[in-house]
């Protein structure tokens, strides 16, 4: 069953929701970031591994670089949940309203009472999904840039069935997609709508229909496909701000053709956070309207 809470809900309206005017984004520092168990591909083999101070120097680059073109926000992090660095997996927001991720894995399942209380400290409206639900927020969950159409996959992480419950939050539309690789464990490793409606992914990642979907909704010279190589460095794991892209290091030439598609690129060494399963997008939380974090004009 879907429910609404909030401090005072019954007292609260649309209007005195948290507004941005400008692109606005939450972090966590990595404060207690460290590979300590394995819940998905990338952390195999990576036990202990990443170096603390070198991962704080690339998430402080990071937190510099987002600064320079939004509001950033910050969650403290919390001792004993490594992953919540990653806080892009914890939750999707939209005018105001946040769905709450329910996630798979218990090793992440603490992280959900500190999301709650900074969200309800903050005045959002809390979009309730079921523990039995599972559902990993903005890691499976991406609005299109102008934000009236979301796609999510299913398959790793987030079940089917939360596809619609998360999508009623905001009476949007849906597209479901079947995430059929275990390394891209999360949608937003293998595919990212851009604000210019262009699309970068990777198909393999993908059964047919869900190729067969995407394919009908980006024309061929929308569709930007990374390689096998770009896509395990989590070349789609990517921060959009309008032009602006902000990405891991690549060692290949796509930044320039997103740069010939008039994007501007930045690369930054996240290699620390690769070991983990993420990269810059998976260290960032959109909190702004889409139409906002991509300088949109607002719906007539």
């Amino acid at each position: 069953m879907s429910t609404i809470s909030a401090p005072d809900s019954s007292s609260r309206n649309l209007a005195s929701l948290p507004h941005f005017d400008r692109p606005t984004y939450l972090m966590c520092p990595p404060e207690w970031y460290d590979v300590d168990y394995v819940i998905n591909p990338w952390m195999a083999g990576n036990l202990h591994r990443p170096s603390r101070d070198l991962a704080y120097a690339q998430w402080k680059e990071l937190h510099s670089h987002l600064q320079r073109l939004a509001d950033v926000r910050l969650i403290p992090a919390q001792k004993g949940l490594p992953d919540m660095v990653f806080v892009g997996h914890t939750a999707l927001v939209q005018h105001g309203v946040v769905a709450l991720s329910s996630f798979a894995h218990p090793q992440r399942q603490a992280e959900e009472k500190h999301l709650r209380r900074w969200f309800e400290s903050a005045g959002f409206l809390l979009w309730q999904t079921p523990r039995e639900t599972s559902f990993e927020g903005e890691g499976d969950a991406l609005f299109n840039a102008a934000g009236d159409h979301l796609w999510a996959a299913h398959g790793v992480r987030t079940c089917l069935q939360s596809h619609r419950h998360v999508a009623d939050a905001w009476h949007v539309g849906v597209s479901s997609l079947h995430l059929v690789d275990p390394r891209f464990y999360h949608l937003d490793t293998c595919f990212a709508p851009l604000s210019e409606g262009h699309l970068l992914y990777f198909p393999k990642a993908f059964d047919k229909p869900s190729l067969a979907r995407i394919e009908e909704a980006f024309a061929p010279e929308m569709r930007i496909v990374v390689t096998e190589a770009e896509a395990a460095r989590f070349a789609c794991n990517v921060i959009n701000l309008g032009r602006e892209i902000i990405m891991g290091t690549m060692g290949t030439d796509l930044a320039n053709r997103l740069m010939n598609l008039g994007y501007n690129v930045t690369e930054l060494n996240l290699s620390e956070f690769i070991r983990g399963g993420g990269s810059a997008k998976a260290l960032a939380l959109r909190l702004s309207d889409s139409r906002v974090t991509h300088g949109l004009p607002a719906h007539p």
